[in-house]
Protein backbone atom coordinates (compact mmCIF):
# COMPACT_ATOMS: atom_id res chain seq x y z
CA UNK A 1 0.00 0.00 0.00
CA UNK A 2 1.81 3.45 -1.09
CA UNK A 3 -1.20 5.47 -0.38
CA UNK A 4 -1.53 7.90 2.90
CA UNK A 5 -3.39 7.33 5.87
CA UNK A 6 -5.11 9.42 8.39
CA UNK A 7 -4.42 7.81 11.83
CA UNK A 8 -8.79 7.44 12.34
CA UNK A 9 -8.05 4.83 8.94
CA UNK A 10 -4.82 3.41 10.53
CA UNK A 11 -6.44 2.77 13.98
CA UNK A 12 -9.80 1.18 11.99
CA UNK A 13 -7.47 -1.31 10.11
CA UNK A 14 -5.73 -2.27 13.68
CA UNK A 15 -9.60 -2.99 14.99
CA UNK A 16 -10.93 -4.85 12.25
CA UNK A 17 -7.35 -7.19 12.08
CA UNK A 18 -7.91 -7.83 15.30
CA UNK A 19 -11.82 -8.83 15.05
CA UNK A 20 -10.81 -11.23 12.02
CA UNK A 21 -8.07 -12.72 13.61
CA UNK A 22 -9.21 -13.01 17.16
CA UNK A 23 -13.63 -13.03 16.73
CA UNK A 24 -14.19 -15.45 19.75
CA UNK A 25 -14.35 -14.75 23.24
CA UNK A 26 -11.09 -16.74 25.11
CA UNK A 27 -10.67 -17.52 29.17
CA UNK A 28 -7.83 -15.79 30.51
CA UNK A 29 -5.98 -16.00 33.63
CA UNK A 30 -4.46 -12.52 35.06
CA UNK A 31 -4.00 -11.15 38.74
CA UNK A 32 -6.17 -8.09 39.11
CA UNK A 33 -3.86 -5.09 40.31
CA UNK A 34 -6.61 -2.30 39.98
CA UNK A 35 -10.58 -2.59 40.41
CA UNK A 36 -13.02 0.74 39.85
CA UNK A 37 -16.56 0.65 39.37
CA UNK A 38 -17.86 4.10 38.64
CA UNK A 39 -20.97 6.00 38.87
CA UNK A 40 -22.89 4.05 36.17
CA UNK A 41 -22.42 0.59 37.59
CA UNK A 42 -19.56 -0.02 35.01
CA UNK A 43 -16.75 -1.59 36.28
CA UNK A 44 -12.62 -0.89 35.22
CA UNK A 45 -9.77 -3.41 35.91
CA UNK A 46 -6.47 -3.79 35.39
CA UNK A 47 -5.42 -7.12 35.29
CA UNK A 48 -1.52 -7.85 34.79
CA UNK A 49 0.23 -11.18 35.13
CA UNK A 50 3.56 -11.72 37.19
CA UNK A 51 7.20 -12.92 36.40
CA UNK A 52 7.88 -16.06 38.41
CA UNK A 53 9.53 -13.85 41.19
CA UNK A 54 5.80 -12.87 42.27
CA UNK A 55 6.92 -9.24 42.37
CA UNK A 56 8.15 -7.93 38.29
CA UNK A 57 5.23 -7.38 36.08
CA UNK A 58 5.31 -9.05 32.60
CA UNK A 59 2.05 -8.18 30.92
CA UNK A 60 -0.46 -5.96 31.45
CA UNK A 61 -3.95 -4.87 29.97
CA UNK A 62 -6.86 -2.92 30.65
CA UNK A 63 -10.50 -4.43 31.07
CA UNK A 64 -13.84 -3.83 31.24
CA UNK A 65 -17.30 -5.32 32.97
CA UNK A 66 -20.05 -3.44 31.29
CA UNK A 67 -22.96 -2.56 33.93
CA UNK A 68 -25.82 -4.64 32.79
CA UNK A 69 -23.23 -7.70 33.52
CA UNK A 70 -21.31 -6.92 36.68
CA UNK A 71 -24.23 -6.74 38.79
CA UNK A 72 -24.52 -10.40 37.98
CA UNK A 73 -21.10 -11.04 38.06
CA UNK A 74 -20.61 -9.47 41.16
CA UNK A 75 -23.08 -11.52 43.12
CA UNK A 76 -22.45 -14.89 41.65
CA UNK A 77 -18.57 -14.28 42.60
CA UNK A 78 -19.56 -12.97 46.10
CA UNK A 79 -21.91 -16.32 46.34
CA UNK A 80 -20.13 -18.73 45.48
CA UNK A 81 -16.34 -17.73 46.46
CA UNK A 82 -17.57 -16.03 49.82
CA UNK A 83 -15.38 -13.00 48.85
CA UNK A 84 -15.21 -9.75 46.66
CA UNK A 85 -13.70 -9.02 43.75
CA UNK A 86 -10.48 -6.75 44.84
CA UNK A 87 -7.25 -6.33 43.97
CA UNK A 88 -4.52 -9.33 44.37
CA UNK A 89 -7.35 -11.63 43.34
CA UNK A 90 -6.43 -14.16 40.35
CA UNK A 91 -9.36 -14.67 38.21
CA UNK A 92 -10.45 -17.05 35.46
CA UNK A 93 -12.13 -14.07 33.21
CA UNK A 94 -14.48 -14.50 30.07
CA UNK A 95 -13.49 -12.11 27.96
CA UNK A 96 -13.21 -10.64 23.74
CA UNK A 97 -10.56 -8.49 22.89
CA UNK A 98 -11.57 -4.92 21.68
CA UNK A 99 -9.76 -2.10 20.25
CA UNK A 100 -10.70 1.46 20.54
CA UNK A 101 -9.14 4.06 18.21
CA UNK A 102 -8.98 6.23 21.24
CA UNK A 103 -9.08 4.14 24.20
CA UNK A 104 -7.01 1.57 22.78
CA UNK A 105 -6.60 -1.92 23.00
CA UNK A 106 -8.75 -4.18 26.04
CA UNK A 107 -10.72 -6.74 27.25
CA UNK A 108 -14.37 -6.87 27.61
CA UNK A 109 -15.28 -9.26 30.41
CA UNK A 110 -18.15 -11.11 30.43
CA UNK A 111 -17.78 -14.04 33.15
CA UNK A 112 -15.51 -14.63 35.46
CA UNK A 113 -15.24 -18.34 36.81
CA UNK A 114 -15.34 -18.53 40.95
CA UNK A 115 -14.00 -21.73 41.08
CA UNK A 116 -10.61 -20.90 39.78
CA UNK A 117 -10.52 -18.11 42.37
CA UNK A 118 -11.48 -19.91 45.22
CA UNK A 119 -8.71 -22.61 44.29
CA UNK A 120 -6.00 -19.98 43.71
CA UNK A 121 -6.88 -18.93 47.46
CA UNK A 122 -6.62 -22.45 48.77
CA UNK A 123 -3.32 -22.86 46.64
CA UNK A 124 -2.11 -19.31 48.54
CA UNK A 125 -3.52 -19.95 51.48
CA UNK A 126 -1.85 -23.84 51.47
CA UNK A 127 1.30 -22.08 50.43
CA UNK A 128 2.09 -19.73 53.14
CA UNK A 129 1.08 -22.45 55.65
CA UNK A 130 3.53 -24.68 53.92
CA UNK A 131 6.41 -21.60 54.11
CA UNK A 132 5.88 -20.86 57.98
CA UNK A 133 5.78 -24.82 58.76
CA UNK A 134 9.43 -25.11 56.62
CA UNK A 135 10.61 -22.15 58.49
CA UNK A 136 9.82 -23.81 61.73
CA UNK A 137 8.01 -21.14 63.30
CA UNK A 138 4.10 -22.35 62.48
CA UNK A 139 3.44 -23.32 65.95
CA UNK A 140 5.88 -20.65 68.37
CA UNK A 141 3.25 -18.55 69.46
CA UNK A 142 1.24 -21.57 70.48
CA UNK A 143 4.35 -23.13 72.74
CA UNK A 144 4.39 -19.42 75.22
CA UNK A 145 2.57 -19.93 78.61
CA UNK A 146 -1.07 -17.99 78.94
CA UNK A 147 -0.36 -16.12 82.16
CA UNK A 148 -2.31 -17.33 84.83
CA UNK A 149 -4.11 -13.84 85.77
CA UNK A 150 -3.96 -12.10 82.51
CA UNK A 151 -5.12 -8.46 83.60
CA UNK A 152 -3.07 -6.14 81.76
CA UNK A 153 -4.92 -6.86 77.89
CA UNK A 154 -3.41 -5.45 74.22
CA UNK A 155 -6.10 -4.35 72.02
CA UNK A 156 -5.39 -4.32 68.18
CA UNK A 157 -8.76 -3.58 66.34
CA UNK A 158 -10.77 -0.66 64.93
CA UNK A 159 -12.44 1.83 67.41
CA UNK A 160 -15.06 2.19 65.84
CA UNK A 161 -15.85 -1.70 65.13
CA UNK A 162 -18.87 -3.06 66.78
CA UNK A 163 -16.77 -5.90 67.78
CA UNK A 164 -14.56 -3.95 69.67
CA UNK A 165 -17.27 -2.31 71.57
CA UNK A 166 -18.45 -5.51 72.36
CA UNK A 167 -15.51 -6.78 73.65
CA UNK A 168 -14.95 -4.14 76.17
CA UNK A 169 -18.53 -4.14 77.61
CA UNK A 170 -18.01 -7.79 78.04
CA UNK A 171 -14.94 -7.95 79.80
CA UNK A 172 -15.45 -4.96 81.95
CA UNK A 173 -18.56 -5.52 82.95
CA UNK A 174 -18.05 -9.39 83.96
CA UNK A 175 -20.33 -11.06 87.26
CA UNK A 176 -16.99 -11.37 89.27
CA UNK A 177 -16.28 -8.29 89.45
CA UNK A 178 -12.59 -8.14 88.08
CA UNK A 179 -10.73 -5.96 86.70
CA UNK A 180 -8.82 -5.52 83.47
CA UNK A 181 -6.18 -2.93 82.17
CA UNK A 182 -6.35 -2.72 78.68
CA UNK A 183 -4.97 -0.38 75.89
CA UNK A 184 -6.20 0.06 72.10
CA UNK A 185 -3.90 0.19 69.17
CA UNK A 186 -6.02 1.54 66.74
CA UNK A 187 -5.62 -0.50 63.34
CA UNK A 188 -7.48 -0.77 59.69
CA UNK A 189 -9.30 -4.62 59.90
CA UNK A 190 -9.68 -5.01 56.24
CA UNK A 191 -8.36 -3.85 52.72
CA UNK A 192 -5.06 -3.06 51.03
CA UNK A 193 -3.76 -1.07 54.73
CA UNK A 194 -4.84 -4.18 56.81
CA UNK A 195 -0.79 -5.97 56.60
CA UNK A 196 0.87 -2.52 57.12
CA UNK A 197 -1.81 -1.23 60.09
CA UNK A 198 -1.89 -4.96 62.16
CA UNK A 199 1.61 -5.14 62.08
CA UNK A 200 2.44 -1.24 62.79
CA UNK A 201 -0.03 -1.96 65.99
CA UNK A 202 2.40 -5.20 66.70
CA UNK A 203 5.28 -3.21 66.61
CA UNK A 204 4.16 -1.00 69.07
CA UNK A 205 3.01 -3.59 71.52
CA UNK A 206 6.23 -4.87 71.06
CA UNK A 207 8.60 -2.28 72.33
CA UNK A 208 6.46 -2.29 75.11
CA UNK A 209 6.19 -5.95 75.88
CA UNK A 210 6.88 -5.83 79.71
CA UNK A 211 3.06 -3.46 80.13
CA UNK A 212 1.27 -6.62 78.83
CA UNK A 213 0.07 -9.80 79.64
CA UNK A 214 -1.07 -11.04 76.52
CA UNK A 215 -2.40 -9.37 72.89
CA UNK A 216 -5.83 -10.15 71.27
CA UNK A 217 -6.54 -9.06 67.59
CA UNK A 218 -10.33 -8.67 67.05
CA UNK A 219 -12.77 -7.95 64.59
CA UNK A 220 -16.41 -7.54 64.67
CA UNK A 221 -18.97 -8.20 62.41
CA UNK A 222 -18.20 -7.92 58.68
CA UNK A 223 -18.99 -11.10 55.78
CA UNK A 224 -16.48 -13.89 55.34
CA UNK A 225 -14.43 -12.34 52.24
CA UNK A 226 -13.31 -10.19 55.33
CA UNK A 227 -11.41 -12.85 56.43
CA UNK A 228 -9.48 -13.00 53.39
CA UNK A 229 -6.95 -10.23 54.94
CA UNK A 230 -5.53 -11.86 57.36
CA UNK A 231 -4.34 -14.95 54.95
CA UNK A 232 -1.31 -12.88 54.99
CA UNK A 233 2.18 -14.24 54.94
CA UNK A 234 3.61 -11.32 56.92
CA UNK A 235 0.73 -10.80 59.53
CA UNK A 236 1.04 -14.55 60.33
CA UNK A 237 4.85 -14.25 60.43
CA UNK A 238 4.92 -11.28 63.53
CA UNK A 239 2.39 -13.12 65.24
CA UNK A 240 4.88 -16.51 65.29
CA UNK A 241 7.68 -14.10 66.52
CA UNK A 242 5.77 -12.42 69.15
CA UNK A 243 6.89 -12.33 72.76
CA UNK A 244 3.24 -12.45 74.13
CA UNK A 245 0.61 -14.98 74.01
CA UNK A 246 -1.81 -13.73 70.91
CA UNK A 247 -5.68 -14.16 70.83
CA UNK A 248 -7.48 -13.84 68.26
CA UNK A 249 -11.53 -13.17 67.26
CA UNK A 250 -11.20 -12.85 63.87
CA UNK A 251 -12.56 -16.10 62.78
CA UNK A 252 -15.59 -17.05 60.84
CA UNK A 253 -17.98 -19.93 61.29
CA UNK A 254 -17.31 -21.77 58.39
CA UNK A 255 -13.22 -21.24 58.37
CA UNK A 256 -9.99 -19.59 60.08
CA UNK A 257 -7.67 -17.64 58.56
CA UNK A 258 -3.98 -18.28 58.72
CA UNK A 259 -3.51 -15.24 61.59
CA UNK A 260 -5.97 -17.26 63.63
CA UNK A 261 -3.91 -20.96 63.04
CA UNK A 262 -0.31 -19.44 64.24
CA UNK A 263 -1.90 -17.64 67.27
CA UNK A 264 -1.57 -18.87 70.54
CA UNK A 265 -5.59 -19.34 71.20
CA UNK A 266 -8.23 -18.88 68.31
CA UNK A 267 -11.60 -17.75 69.40
CA UNK A 268 -14.72 -17.46 67.15
CA UNK A 269 -16.18 -13.46 68.37
CA UNK A 270 -14.89 -10.58 70.50
CA UNK A 271 -17.51 -11.96 73.12
CA UNK A 272 -15.60 -15.36 72.86
CA UNK A 273 -12.45 -13.92 73.37
CA UNK A 274 -13.27 -12.26 76.23
CA UNK A 275 -15.13 -14.75 78.36
CA UNK A 276 -11.57 -17.10 77.86
CA UNK A 277 -9.82 -14.43 79.71
CA UNK A 278 -12.21 -14.00 82.41
CA UNK A 279 -12.23 -18.16 82.33
CA UNK A 280 -8.49 -17.67 82.44
CA UNK A 281 -8.63 -15.66 85.99
CA UNK A 282 -11.93 -17.22 87.41
CA UNK A 283 -10.18 -20.65 87.19
CA UNK A 284 -7.07 -19.44 88.83
CA UNK A 285 -8.91 -18.11 91.82
CA UNK A 286 -11.29 -21.36 91.68
CA UNK A 287 -7.73 -22.89 92.08
CA UNK A 288 -6.29 -20.87 94.52
CA UNK A 289 -9.19 -21.00 96.35
CA UNK A 290 -8.95 -25.20 95.96
CA UNK A 291 -5.67 -25.17 97.53
CA UNK A 292 -6.56 -22.75 100.02
CA UNK A 293 -9.08 -25.63 101.62
CA UNK A 294 -6.85 -28.29 101.14
CA UNK A 295 -3.97 -26.32 102.86
CA UNK A 296 -6.44 -25.76 105.74
CA UNK A 297 -7.25 -29.37 105.78
CA UNK A 298 -4.45 -30.56 105.53
CA UNK A 299 -3.08 -27.98 108.51
CA UNK A 300 -5.96 -28.94 110.81
CA UNK A 301 -5.21 -32.59 110.24
CA UNK A 302 -1.71 -31.95 111.28
CA UNK A 303 -2.34 -29.40 114.58
CA UNK A 304 -5.16 -32.15 115.39
CA UNK A 305 -2.72 -35.29 115.32
CA UNK A 306 0.12 -33.13 117.35
CA UNK A 307 -2.51 -32.04 120.12
CA UNK A 308 -3.20 -35.86 120.45
CA UNK A 309 0.26 -36.55 120.84
CA UNK A 310 1.06 -33.77 122.99
CA UNK A 311 -2.04 -35.32 124.71
CA UNK A 312 -0.33 -38.83 125.15
CA UNK A 313 2.96 -37.45 125.94
CA UNK A 314 1.53 -35.53 129.00
CA UNK A 315 -0.07 -38.61 129.94
CA UNK A 316 3.57 -40.52 130.04
CA UNK A 317 5.31 -38.00 131.42
CA UNK A 318 3.40 -36.64 134.16
CA UNK A 319 4.40 -39.93 136.62
CA UNK A 320 7.95 -39.85 134.85
CA UNK A 321 7.76 -35.94 135.83
CA UNK A 322 6.76 -36.67 139.39
CA UNK A 323 9.54 -39.07 140.13
CA UNK A 324 11.99 -37.18 139.07
CA UNK A 325 11.00 -33.52 140.68
CA UNK A 326 11.16 -35.71 143.83
CA UNK A 327 14.61 -37.22 143.05
CA UNK A 328 15.55 -33.85 142.41
CA UNK A 329 14.47 -31.98 145.87
CA UNK A 330 16.08 -34.92 147.90
CA UNK A 331 19.17 -34.35 146.20
CA UNK A 332 19.08 -30.92 146.43
CA UNK A 333 18.55 -31.25 150.34
CA UNK A 334 21.22 -33.72 150.90
CA UNK A 335 23.71 -30.94 149.45
CA UNK A 336 22.04 -28.21 151.42
CA UNK A 337 22.45 -29.89 154.53
CA UNK A 338 26.29 -30.63 153.60
CA UNK A 339 26.60 -26.53 152.23
CA UNK A 340 25.47 -25.86 155.88
CA UNK A 341 27.69 -28.14 157.52
CA UNK A 342 30.29 -26.96 155.54
CA UNK A 343 29.40 -23.49 156.52
CA UNK A 344 29.27 -23.75 160.13
CA UNK A 345 33.73 -25.22 159.60
CA UNK A 346 34.15 -22.99 157.35
CA UNK A 347 33.13 -20.01 159.60
CA UNK A 348 34.30 -21.40 162.99
CA UNK A 349 37.73 -21.29 161.05
CA UNK A 350 37.07 -17.95 159.93
CA UNK A 351 36.70 -16.50 163.40
CA UNK A 352 39.69 -17.92 165.04
CA UNK A 353 41.74 -16.67 161.46
CA UNK A 354 39.95 -13.18 162.39
CA UNK A 355 40.56 -13.12 166.03
CA UNK A 356 44.53 -13.73 165.43
CA UNK A 357 44.78 -11.70 162.54
CA UNK A 358 43.29 -8.76 164.92
CA UNK A 359 45.24 -9.61 167.75
CA UNK A 360 49.04 -9.03 165.26
CA UNK A 361 47.07 -5.73 164.03
CA UNK A 362 46.51 -4.06 167.08
CA UNK A 363 49.92 -5.37 168.63
CA UNK A 364 51.11 -3.65 165.15
CA UNK A 365 49.04 -1.01 165.18
CA UNK A 366 50.31 0.10 168.78
CA UNK A 367 54.10 -0.57 167.99
CA UNK A 368 53.92 1.53 164.55
CA UNK A 369 52.06 4.46 166.28
CA UNK A 370 54.64 4.60 169.58
CA UNK A 371 57.86 4.91 166.92
CA UNK A 372 55.85 8.01 164.81
CA UNK A 373 55.54 9.15 167.90
CA UNK A 374 58.98 9.06 168.67
CA UNK A 375 59.73 10.78 165.42
CA UNK A 376 57.76 13.29 165.34
CA UNK A 377 58.39 14.48 168.98
CA UNK A 378 62.39 14.94 167.25
CA UNK A 379 61.39 16.12 163.98
CA UNK A 380 59.98 19.14 166.57
CA UNK A 381 62.81 19.46 168.55
CA UNK A 382 64.71 19.93 165.44
CA UNK A 383 62.08 22.42 163.72
CA UNK A 384 62.05 24.55 167.03
CA UNK A 385 66.28 24.57 167.23
CA UNK A 386 66.36 25.19 163.47
CA UNK A 387 63.88 27.99 163.83
CA UNK A 388 65.82 29.64 166.47
CA UNK A 389 68.84 29.94 164.95
CA UNK A 390 67.37 30.86 161.48
CA UNK A 391 65.76 33.80 163.37
CA UNK A 392 68.96 35.04 164.90
CA UNK A 393 70.59 35.03 161.76
CA UNK A 394 67.98 36.78 159.80
CA UNK A 395 67.56 39.81 162.82
CA UNK A 396 71.60 40.28 162.22
CA UNK A 397 71.12 40.94 158.52
CA UNK A 398 68.21 43.09 159.17
CA UNK A 399 70.60 45.18 161.80
CA UNK A 400 72.98 45.44 159.33
CA UNK A 401 70.38 46.74 156.51
CA UNK A 402 69.07 49.51 159.14
CA UNK A 403 72.92 50.79 159.43
CA UNK A 404 73.47 50.87 155.92
CA UNK A 405 70.14 52.84 155.35
CA UNK A 406 70.67 55.24 157.90
CA UNK A 407 74.68 56.17 156.41
CA UNK A 408 72.66 56.32 152.74
CA UNK A 409 69.98 58.95 153.77
CA UNK A 410 69.98 61.78 151.93
CA UNK A 411 69.96 63.98 154.41
CA UNK A 412 72.53 62.63 156.53
CA UNK A 413 74.96 62.84 153.20
CA UNK A 414 73.64 66.90 153.36
CA UNK A 415 75.41 66.95 156.98
CA UNK A 416 78.31 65.28 155.52
CA UNK A 417 78.66 68.70 153.18
CA UNK A 418 77.40 66.78 150.04
CA UNK A 419 74.35 68.43 147.89
CA UNK A 420 71.73 67.07 145.88
CA UNK A 421 71.15 68.48 142.45
CA UNK A 422 67.82 67.96 140.70
CA UNK A 423 66.11 69.43 137.90
CA UNK A 424 62.56 68.72 137.53
CA UNK A 425 61.92 66.93 140.58
CA UNK A 426 64.41 64.51 139.21
CA UNK A 427 68.21 63.88 140.58
CA UNK A 428 71.01 64.65 138.34
CA UNK A 429 73.75 62.03 137.86
CA UNK A 430 75.47 63.13 134.93
CA UNK A 431 76.18 66.67 133.28
CA UNK A 432 75.69 64.54 129.41
CA UNK A 433 72.05 65.28 131.51
CA UNK A 434 71.66 68.85 131.20
CA UNK A 435 72.30 71.25 128.53
CA UNK A 436 73.26 74.94 128.60
CA UNK A 437 70.53 77.24 129.78
CA UNK A 438 68.72 74.72 131.71
CA UNK A 439 67.40 75.49 135.26
CA UNK A 440 68.76 73.18 137.98
CA UNK A 441 68.30 72.95 141.84
CA UNK A 442 70.91 72.22 144.69
CA UNK A 443 69.48 71.38 147.47
CA UNK A 444 71.91 71.92 151.03
CA UNK A 445 71.38 70.89 154.80
CA UNK A 446 70.04 74.38 155.25
CA UNK A 447 68.16 75.23 151.87
CA UNK A 448 68.18 75.02 148.41
CA UNK A 449 68.87 77.55 145.41
CA UNK A 450 68.02 77.77 141.74
CA UNK A 451 70.56 77.58 138.93
CA UNK A 452 70.61 78.46 135.44
CA UNK A 453 73.68 76.16 133.17
CA UNK A 454 75.85 77.81 131.24
CA UNK A 455 78.18 75.95 130.21
CA UNK A 456 79.72 72.51 130.53
CA UNK A 457 83.10 71.37 131.74
CA UNK A 458 84.66 68.12 130.81
CA UNK A 459 86.61 66.37 133.49
CA UNK A 460 88.77 64.65 130.89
Amino acid sequence: MTGKLSLTELQLIIRDSIYLALPDFYWVVAEISEIKVNYSGHCYLELIEKQDDDTNVKAKIKAVIWSNRYGFIKSFFENSAGESLREGFKVLVKARIEYHQLFGLSLVITDIDPAFTIGEMAAKRLQIIKKLEQEGVFGMNKELDLPLVPQRVAIISSRNAAGYSDFMNHLNDNSFGYIFYTALFNAVMQGNETEQSVISALDRIAANADLFDLVVIIRGGGSQSDLSWFDNYNIAYHVTQFPLPVITGIGHDRDMSVTDMVAGKSLKTPTAVADFIISCVSDTEEHILGISSEIKEIAQEIVEENRKRVDKSKNTLAPVTRIFISEVRNSLTEKIFVILNRGKEKSYKAGIILANLHSRMSSGARSSVTGKEKMIEGLRENLVSHTAELLKRNDHKLTAFSDTLVILNPENVLRRGYTITSMNGRILKSSDEVTGGDLINTDFINGSITSRVTGETDND
